[in-house]
């Protein structure tokens, strides 16, 4: 650290009886009373430098009073000790100036008035030049000078100080011959670490004039940003603040908690302006822990949109983890703020369609128009697939493309949330559907995960009506049900008894085709065709629906998984099917699920004997000689409407 000596006589103050006073031969003459301590100094040489001590004791003798020649000094930059310095200045005693006490001088020299209008060589000039020459100069210095500067602020402003020294700082940081030796192997940059530990608004004004350079790489401002971050915002939690870190090195355990929460919301907030408009300047979890922390500190909207529409950018990078914002809002009783997800998720969709907004490949990713689940079977359309109608020119320019992988991962991140929030007692379903729906079909080439969360859905919320349970199960399409989803599936007593035809039905399909070798067969049944149109809702596009209605003329037309059903078997299900079938009469079910029986000609509910029985397997093996005799047996037509 640099340091400056001024004056060459040695040091003569002294203290007697808590007055201090210099040890000279003439008598003093003028009294000063500074935070609460009484120099007994003369007027000469104090006032051939200090314009301030000159106009108060001129108006202390026009006054006439007897103790005219006694001044007060309340509010002194500094205190005593930097009067006394400015003093011992005035009778050429040597001082010594560094980094550590030049602010407090300056401010010091200032307020009395120690100028070059005063006396020629004042303090202020000196203590100008060495700033200027020397400590501005070098890292340590400088950062010290500036500092410093927090604890007098507005004089400081008024002086210039404040601003000479962030441009000083920025200056050094984008100078490559400043960096010291490597000290770290940290990702963040040498000059991180330093800055972090300066006050928000003296960080905020430095990244600023940093930025404006634009002679540092976004990325490194990004890592910047995220030492800060981690220095100084608390941990977030389920129970708010986490506060073990204070804002401030002179906030300590007394600060009032509004008040601190307060400082942690500015600073939050001015980390959010200070992000680089790179999409990969900074991570997709580090944006979401800025959001989980603007949600516990009510950081303000403009922020919270910041963040939602940076985290969107880039949402297939997040982990489950990240998605799971702390709710803290008195209204909602859920766990996580799903709200908040939905905002993420809405901006993606916006992303996804401006990055491909007029190309017909983007679309049929998620089924072309006829094929949409809006148009068959029930199901509503997602909302990524209704964004691409409008507003898809929003971002354009800024929005980066979508691709495959990314929107899968998307998926599958989307498909692990809401395993987590499912588990909440207390999430509406409509919210969870939204969710549910807030992705493009195409992100989906499984089903897996969505039944999962259909699953845990289900067995947290076991007195939902059966309604409900069948608004939840149209997000599913069982044709995108692995082999393992479909047996769990088909044991599975918490869903419809729709959904667990279908699954059946489509495992059917699955096990004839692959034992048919893909041969042409003749067309399905009407009723059978009628049952897959009332239950399948699927979104494929129409290559996918050719497959699968191949599929199921091959078992039509006799196709065989090549199992060897024996007579006894086939006896054994045919009794189970007519045993559950005067049990499941004795039901009640609503209207679509009577016409579903009534065309499936099997019953009205099903229960877990029904489910285990008819596996996938054990329904659908069929031997190749006589097919329709076969299925007749295992799956009665209706006959009343005609077959074709």
């Amino acid at each position: 650290m640099k340091f400056m000596k001024l004056g060459t006589r040695p040091d003569t103050f002294f203290t007697s009886e808590s007055v201090r006073s210099v040890c000279t031969e003439v008598a003093t003459d003028l009294q000063i009373l500074v935070d609460g301590c009484v120099y007994h100094l003369h007027k000469f040489p104090l006032l051939s430098k200090c314009m301030l001590l000159q106009a108060l004791c001129a108006d202390s003798g026009d006054s006439g009073d007897s103790g005219g020649d006694a001044v007060e000094l309340p509010g002194f930059p500094g205190g005593a000790e930097a009067f006394e310095a400015c003093t011992k200045f005035c009778y050429g005693i040597t001082i010594t100036v560094s980094a550590r006490n030049l602010v407090p001088l300056r401010c010091a020299a200032a307020h009395l008035g120690m100028s070059e209008a005063a006396d020629r060589g004042n303090l202020a000039a000196k203590l100008d030049a060495f700033l200027a020459s020397c400590l501005l100069r070098r890292w340590k210095d400088a950062l010290g000078v500036l500092s410093s500067t927090r604890h007098y602020a507005p004089l400081c402003e008024d002086l210039g100080l404040t601003s000479r020294c962030v441009d000083a700082v920025a200056a050094l940081i984008i100078n490559p011959d400043t960096a010291p030796p490597a000290r770290s192997t940290s990702a963040s940059p040498w000059w991180a670490h330093d800055i972090a530990e300066l006050g928000v608004d003296l960080f905020w004004r430095i990244m600023v004039s940093v930025k404006a350079t634009g002679a540092v790489h976004e990325k490194t401002v990004g890592d910047a940003l995220k030492a800060y971050a981690r220095r100084w915002l608390p941990n977030v939690s389920k129970d708010g603040l986490s506060a073990d870190q204070p804002f401030d090195n002179d906030a300590g355990g007394g600060a009032d908690v509004k008040q601190v929460a307060t400082r942690h919301r500015l600073l939050l907030e001015k980390i959010v302006s200070l992000l680089p408009a790179e999409r990969d300047a900074v991570s997709c979890g580090f944006l979401l822990k800025l959001l989980k922390a603007a949600n516990i500190l009510s950081a303000s909207a403009a922020s919270k949109a910041e963040l939602v529409r940076r985290a969107a950018w880039q949402l297939e990078e997040a982990s489950v983890a990240d998605l799971l914002v702390p709710s803290l809002s008195c209204v909602s009783e859920t766990l996580y703020d799903v709200d908040a997800v939905a905002a993420i998720l809405d901006e993606f969709a916006l992303r996804y369609a401006a990055a491909a907004p007029a190309h017909p490949p983007a679309m049929a990713l998620s089924g072309s128009p006829d094929d949409s689940p809006a148009h068959s079977g029930g199901h509503r359309r997602s909302r990524s697939a209704e964004s691409v109608s409008f507003d898809g020119t929003r971002r354009s320019l800024s929005a980066a493309p979508v691709s495959q992988g990314a929107l899968a991962r998307v998926g599958k991140l989307v498909d692990g949330f809401l395993i987590e929030v499912a588990k909440d007692p207390n999430m509406p379903l409509d919210k969870l559907l939204a969710i549910a729906e807030a992705v493009p079909d195409s992100a989906r080439p499984e089903h897996d995960g969505l039944y999962k969360v259909v699953d845990t859905y289900l067995k947290a919320h076991p007195e939902m009506s059966k309604s409900a349970r069948k608004r939840l199960c149209r997000v599913l399409n069982c044709r995108k049900l692995s082999e393992k989803a479909s047996a769990h599936a088909a044991q599975n007593e918490l869903l419809p008894l729709r959904v667990v035809v279908q699954v059946l039905f489509f495992e059917h399909a699955r096990a004839a085709a692959l034992a048919s070798g893909g041969h042409a067969a003749a067309d399905l049944p009407s009723n059978i065709r009628a049952l897959l149109s009332k239950t399948s809702g699927s979104s494929e596009d129409d290559e996918a629906d050719r497959v699968d209605e191949q599929r199921l003329r091959a078992l039509a037309d006799g196709a065989s998984p090549g199992d060897d059903w024996s007579v006894e078997g086939l006896r054994r299900a045919a009794s189970k099917i007519a045993t559950l079938r005067m049990k499941l009469a004795e039901e009640d079910e609503d209207p679509d699920a009577d016409e579903f029986a009534r065309k499936a000609g099997l019953g009205r509910s099903a229960s877990l004997r029904f489910r285990a029985s008819l596996r996938v397997r054990a329904f659908c093996a069929i031997p190749a000689g006589k097919p329709k005799r076969m299925l007749s047996k295992l799956w009665p037509l209706g006959r009343s409407g005609g077959s074709h």
